[in-house]
């Protein structure tokens, strides 16, 4: 006889199963591209200097002096807000550098539009710069996200990762088109208060989108079974 009554073991606990390609962070929730590339926080401060040039100009009766003068005072502010709460010096300080060329590009001319050429020229260098990394095999979104993961340049020993990191870098081309679309024929009607609007617009709204769009597509483009962003598959061990 024995002496007690046997238990049976408890039937193992099913893991869940994440989609194929998807990240997960350190503590194993799935993560997207806007826990790895960061929040809204630095597409949001970049937008306050122009609504403060526009302010400051229609305030001051079109005066394109207290138009700068409200942009570099808020850029300021801005740089040492983001300065406070831990940001990068150097990204603040290429934030601040843009803003004080911007200025001294409207002061150059007189005309107030001009202080948002600059934003239009990075915006079609940007696309420039996106769609020919991605001829190149480069797309810069692995860039980004290869940095922001600590894997230099690993991920491109992948090839899986490269065509979705290609398809997902499609996305964010995409935006930066959109904005020199919408951006030009308001430049070259002088539309300073329409430009502000645009710039609020298609900055943090827009760059949220791209984030989940390209995420989707990032996540559909790998192969059922991949590891996903954190695990680049080497070929020798596919």
């Amino acid at each position: 006889m024995t002496g007690g009554p046997q238990h049976e073991a408890p039937p193992p606990e099913r893991v869940p199963q994440r989609p194929a390609g998807a990240a997960t962070s350190d503590q194993g929730r799935p993560e997207s591209l806007a826990d790895l590339l960061g929040g809204r926080g630095g597409a949001i401060d970049a937008t306050l200097p122009p609504v403060a040039f526009a302010a400051g100009w229609l305030l001051a009766g079109e005066s394109i002096w207290a138009g700068v003068g409200a942009a570099v005072v808020t850029g300021a502010g801005v740089a040492v807000w983001r300065l406070r709460r831990g940001d990068r010096p150097r990204s603040v300080l290429i934030g601040l550098l843009a803003v004080c060329v911007a200025a001294l590009i409207a002061l150059r001319t007189g005309r107030a539009e001009d202080f948002f050429l600059l934003q239009l020229l990075s915006n079609a260098a940007s696309a420039l710069a996106w769609a020919v990394s991605i001829l190149l095999r480069w797309p810069l979104l692995g860039v980004v996200v290869g940095a922001a993961l600590g894997q230099r340049t690993r991920w491109r020993r992948d090839a899986a990762l490269v065509r979705a990191y290609g398809r997902g870098s499609w996305i964010w081309t995409a935006t930066y088109l959109l904005r020199v679309a919408v951006f030009v024929p308001l430049y070259l009607g002088g539309q300073v208060v329409a430009l502000v609007a645009t710039r609020v617009a298609l900055t943090w709204p827009l760059v949220a989108a791209a984030l989940a769009v390209s995420w989707v597509v990032v996540r559909r483009s790998l192969p059922a079974g991949h590891p996903g962003l954190r695990h680049p598959v080497e070929p020798a061990e596919g």
